[in-house]
């Protein structure tokens, strides 16, 4: 087992453990796609090296802004029925 996932260190810099595991396997793709990795990798594996990554605050996980829909406005058949129904 990876010695940093013992502590809940790593999942609070991540910001939750699903996200943790989005940042992991974003990383990993990119990693595997020819990005440098930002720490020594030594006799680490990429996950290892990636959760290190994690851990000295070297990648973070930024996730696109929602965009708010406004609820849908009524008909104005269905205003006319509401008002008769009062």
């Amino acid at each position: 087992m990876i010695e940093a996932l013992k502590s809940d260190e790593v999942v609070a810099k991540a910001g939750g453990r699903f996200k943790l595991a989005v940042l992991v396997q974003k990383r990993l793709v990119d990693v595997t796609f020819g990005a440098p990795l930002l720490v020594e990798r030594g006799n680490r594996t990429l996950v290892e090296a990636v959760i290190q990554e994690v851990l000295e605050g070297k990648i973070t996980l930024e996730l696109p802004e929602r965009k708010r829909v406004a609820a849908p406005k009524a008909a104005p058949a269905e205003k006319a029925a509401e008002q008769d129904s009062d």
